[in-house]
């Protein structure tokens, strides 16, 4: 995620101000200021709803923590299903706004290669489907994948669930089907190499 779209600044600077970025900065995490690449157990903007059902944008960490260490990702096709996410598929559903996403070709023995910068064809930010549970007092997340579009196979075989910008509010109020909403993820991506 890269901060440089004009909403997605907003989204930064109304997370920086929550009693929650306080809670972060002191347990040694600080919230995400800067923009540029951001890596697995960041702070980062999320917007879940809050307690009233309203929309609101939290500070929540990148990754749960897991026997094997941080927890990024969750398959969208079994995460209601698994112990781990079971929870937080039907009740704490979360977007974490971007401007892209990165990802590395792979050769067959997956060796990295080119680095590339991805978003959908035909929508400004990226709405990236997740999942969050509370650790030790303070949220974390981890981002729902897909099986890739036939059209980036060559460089990977999975791909983060997008959500059109008008399935935000019904993806995140606990009370909605996942299982619907999930079915409008945007598969149609545009990519270009990265630095």
């Amino acid at each position: 995620m890269a901060p440089a779209d004009p909403e997605l600044r907003e989204m930064v600077r109304e997370m920086n101000r929550s009693k929650l970025a306080e809670m972060f900065t002191k347990n040694g995490k600080e919230p995400l200021h800067a923009e540029g690449e951001i890596f697995p157990s960041a702070v980062l903007p999320a917007i879940a709803s809050g307690r009233s059902g309203e929309r609101r944008v939290f500070p929540m960490k990148w990754g749960f923590s897991g026997p094997k260490g941080l927890l990024i990702n969750a398959r969208a096709e079994t995460a209601a299903e698994k112990e781990t996410f079971r929870e937080a598929w039907a009740k704490h559903r979360c977007v974490i706004p971007a401007s892209w996403y990165y990802e590395w070709e792979h050769d067959e023995k997956k060796k990295a290669g080119q680095k590339y910068a991805l978003r959908p064809e035909k929508e400004g930010l990226i709405w990236l489907a997740g999942l969050y549970r509370l650790e030790n007092s303070l949220p974390v997340f981890v981002i729902l994948t897909r099986p890739a579009d036939e059209g980036i196979l060559w460089m990977h075989d999975r791909m983060p669930v997008m959500l059109p910008e008008n399935k935000v509010n019904e993806w995140i109020t606990p009370g909605n089907n996942p299982d619907q909403t999930i079915q409008t993820c945007l598969t149609k991506v545009k990519w270009e190499q990265a630095v």
